[in-house]
C-alpha cells in the first residue's frame, strides 16, 4: 500500500515557523525585522524564502541560512528549502534599527541606579564645548539644593571629572546588604546640605596621566559595569558626562538606562550647532528625551560691561529650535569657571559670578521639571521598586 504524501506547507504556515529564526544581533525574529521578503511553495514542496540581509556582506549570512533551512525543514511536507538573498535599502535598514533600538529599551536589562532617580546625560556633538565643566557645575548646583546627585564619568578615555571636583581617592568595593557579591562604593563628597557620588575611571588608574587604550566593546563594558557594580544607593539626580560624538558608549548608554534624558551643550558658533544636532538625532534614533539645551561659552563681560560674543552668536538658540527643545541657559565666559574646574572648586560651590547664577537656575529649572518622589508613590515604576527591596534579594537556585 502506497503511503500517503504529506501536503506541502502553506506560505503562512512557513512564515509562522520563520519567526522562530532570530537575528542574534538584532535580538528580533527575521519576520518582524522585514528581513523575510517573500515565500513561495511549490506543489512538490520546495519551499524558497526571500531574505534581505541588512548589509550583503553580513557577516551572520551562514548563522541565518543554517536557521532557516532547519526551521523550515521541520515541517513535513517540505522536500528542499531554497533561499533567495537579498540586500536591504537604506530606508529598509533604517526601520529595522529603529525596531531594534526600540526592543532594547523595552528589555532594558536592571541596573543599581534606582528607579526613581532622574537620569541626566550631558551630550555634545563634538569636543571641547565644556561639557565636563557642565556636568560638574550642574551636579553641585543640584547638591546645594540639598539633593544626593550621582555623577558617573562616562568620558572614559578623556576623564577630568576626578580633578574638577578634587575627588581622585580609588574606588573600593565591599559587600552591602542585598549584594552578595561585592560592589564598588563611589566617592562621595558633600555640597552645602546635599551630597555628591562620584565614579569615573580616573578613580581606577594610578594617575590621571595614564593612557586608556581600549576599543569600543571595552568602553561600552565599562559603562555597564558603573551602572550594574556600583552601589549608588539613594540618588536624586544622576548626571553622566558623556564622551563627544555618538559612538558606542551613547548607544550602549541608550540600551541600559532607557529612561535618560538628554541635556546637550553646544556653543555659539554656528559650526557647532550643526554638530550638536547629531547628539539629538541620535536620542530620536534611541528614543531618548531631550531635557534641553545649554550654551556654553556665551559670551565675555569686560569690567566695563562691554559684551564680547567671542565665538559667535545664536547657536543655542538655533539648535533648541532646531530640534524642539528648551533653551535652559547661557553659560558667559569667566576665567573662575576655568579655575574652579583646575582647582577642584566648581564654580557653584566656591562663589559668586555670572556662571554660577546661570547654573543655579538652570539646576532650579530641571528640578522643576522632575515630578517629586512623594508624588511618584502610584506609578509602576516606584512600586516596582518598593516590592522589590520589601522582598530582598533573590534566594540562590
Amino acid at each position: 500500500m502506497t503511503a500517503r504524501r504529506v501536503q506541502p506547507p502553506t506560505p503562512a504556515d512557513v512564515t509562522n515557523l520563520l519567526r522562530a529564526v532570530i537575528d542574534p544581533e538584532l535580538g528580533d525574529n527575521i519576520v518582524d525585522l522585514g528581513m523575510a521578503t517573500g515565500v513561495t511553495v511549490s506543489d512538490a514542496g520546495l519551499v524558497t524564502v526571500g531574505i534581505k540581509l541588512t548589509i550583503k556582506g553580513c557577516p551572520l549570512r551562514a548563522q541565518i541560512k543554517n536557521d532557516v533551512e532547519s526551521r523550515v525543514a521541520t515541517h513535513p511536507g517540505v522536500t528542499k528549502v531554497k533561499i533567495d538573498w537579498g540586500e536591504m535599502n537604506a530606508d529598509e535598514r533604517a526601520a529595522v534599527m529603529t525596531r531594534a533600538r526600540w526592543n532594547a529599551k523595552e528589555n532594558a536589562p536592571a541596573t543599581q541606579v534606582p528607579l526613581n532617580t532622574r537620569v541626566l546625560a550631558i551630550a555634545s556633538g563634538k569636543g571641547g564645548v565644556g561639557k565636563s565643566s557642565v556636568t560638574v557645575n550642574l551636579a553641585a548646583a543640584l547638591a546645594s539644593q540639598g539633593l544626593t546627585v550621582g555623577v558617573l564619568d562616562a568620558d572614559i578615555w578623556g576623564f577630568s571629572v576626578p580633578r574638577m571636583l578634587k575627588m581622585s581617592d580609588r574606588l573600593e568595593a565591599k559587600v552591602v546588604e542585598g549584594s552578595e557579591k561585592p560592589k564598588m562604593i563611589p566617592n562621595q563628597r558633600a555640597v552645602g546640605k546635599g551630597l555628591l557620588k562620584v565614579v569615573s575611571t580616573g578613580m581606577l588608574v594610578e594617575d590621571e596621566g595614564t593612557a586608556l587604550m581600549w576599543r569600543g566593546l571595552m568602553l561600552t563594558k565599562a559603562v555597564e559595569q558603573f551602572l550594574k557594580d556600583v552601589h549608588w544607593g539613594d540618588l536624586d539626580f544622576l548626571l553622566i558626562d558623556m564622551p563627544p560624538g555618538t559612538g558606542d558608549v551613547q548607544m550602549g548608554l541608550a540600551r541600559m538606562l532607557p529612561r535618560t534624558d538628554l541635556i546637550i551643550v553646544t556653543t555659539p558658533a554656528v559650526s557647532a550647532q550643526k554638530v550638536a544636532i547629531r547628539a539629538a538625532d541620535m536620542a530620536r534614533r534611541s528614543f531618548l528625551r531631550i531635557a534641553g539645551v545649554i550654551e556654553n561659552m556665551s559670551a565675555f563681560t569686560c569690567e566695563h560691561g562691554t559684551s564680547y560674543p567671542l565665538f559667535g552668536t545664536g547657536g543655542g538658540q538655533n539648535l533648541a529650535t532646531e530640534i524642539g527643545a528648551e533653551l535652559l541657559g547661557q553659560i558667559p565666559i569667566e576665567s573662575d569657571v576655568a579655575s574652579g574646574s583646575d582647582s577642584g572648586e566648581p564654580v557653584t560651590i566656591a562663589g559668586g559670578g555670572q556662571a554660577a547664577e546661570v547654573f543655579r537656575d538652570i539646576a532650579k529649572k530641571i528640578i522643576s521639571q522632575t515630578v517629586p518622589a512623594n508624588e511618584m508613590a502610584g506609578c509602576s515604576a516606584r512600586m516596582l521598586e518598593t516590592v522589590t527591596l520589601s522582598l530582598g534579594p533573590k534566594p540562590a537556585k
